[in-house]
C-alpha cells in the first residue's frame, strides 16, 4: 500500500510482474517482532536491475520498502532531483499530493479508520494516474524524480505545533491542514462542504477523523517531550 516514490508512472505496473515477498517486514511488525507496538513510517521505492529472467536479460524493477522507527514523522518534505536537473528542489509533501497516511490492513478496509488505532503510516500519493494527461510534462516528470527528503531525526523545533496533516479517504481524498487552536472545527468542516469536496453525509465521519488525527499528534508531541527529558 506504500506508493513507490520516484518510479516512473508508466513503470509502476511492472512491479506486479513478480510476486514479491516482504515476510520479514510483516514479522517485524507483528507481535513479538522488533517493530511491534512502535510508531513506524514506511515508504516504498524501486531499483532497476538487469537480471536473467527465463533465459533472457531483462530490466526488473525491484521494490524496496523502508521502515523508519520514529515517534514523529521523519520528514514532511520531498526532494526532487535527477542528473538532468541542476539543483535539488525541496518541497512540502502536499505540493506533490503526498502525505503519511495510516496503514489499514486488508481485513479492516471496511472499518472506520479512526477506530483502528494504527501506529503504522505509509507514504501515500493521491495523484490520479488518469489525470496525468491533463498535467504539463514538467509536472509529471517531477513525480519521477521524487524521493523522501530526510530531516535530522530529532524532535520538531516547535513542540507546541498545533497543525495536523489531513488525508481523508474519499475519491478524490481530502488533503489539507487543520490547526486545532486557530481553526474552528465546525466552520472548517462546513467550508469543505461548501467547496463541494466533502459530502454532507460525511460531516460526522470527517469530524471524528480530524479528532483522531489531533489526538495522534498530541500523543506524538508528548512522547517527544518525554524522550527529551531522558
Amino acid at each position: 500500500s506504500a506508493f513507490p516514490i520516484g518510479t516512473e508512472w508508466e513503470n509502476i505496473d511492472k512491479i506486479k510482474e513478480f510476486n514479491w515477498n516482504f515476510e520479514n517486514l510483516e514479522k517485524a511488525l507483528e507481535e513479538g517482532g522488533k517493530l511491534y507496538g512502535k510508531t513506524v513510517y514506511v515508504f516504498g521505492s524501486t531499483e532497476p536491475q538487469l537480471l536473467n529472467v527465463d533465459g533472457e536479460s531483462k530490466i526488473v524493477l525491484i521494490p524496496v520498502v523502508v521502515a523508519v522507527d520514529c515517534p514523529f514523522p521523519p520528514s514532511d518534505k520531498i526532494g526532487i532531483n535527477s542528473v538532468q536537473r541542476e539543483n535539488e528542489e525541496i518541497v512540502p509533501m502536499r505540493a506533490m499530493k503526498m502525505a503519511w497516511v495510516p496503514y489499514v490492513p486488508l481485513e479492516d478496509r471496511l472499518s472506520r479508520i479512526d477506530s483502528l488505532k494504527t501506529k503504522i503510516f505509509t507514504l501515500g500519493c493521491t495523484q490520479r494516474r488518469s489525470a496525468l494527461k491533463h498535467l504539463k510534462e514538467e509536472r509529471v516528470k517531477k513525480f519521477d524524480y521524487c524521493m523522501p527528503y530526510y530531516m535530522p531525526l530529532s524532535p520538531p523545533e516547535d513542540e507546541d505545533d498545533t497543525v495536523v496533516n489531513i488525508m481523508y479517504p474519499l475519491e478524490p481524498p481530502i488533503v489539507c491542514d487543520f490547526d486545532w487552536e486557530m481553526d474552528d472545527m465546525e466552520d472548517f468542516i462546513d467550508e469543505k462542504v461548501k467547496d463541494e469536496v466533502l459530502p454532507e453525509d460525511e460531516k460526522e465521519k470527517f469530524k471524528d477523523f480530524i479528532k483522531e488525527r489531533v489526538r495522534e499528534r498530541k500523543r506524538e508531541l508528548k512522547q517527544v517531550r518525554n524522550q527529551a527529558k531522558c
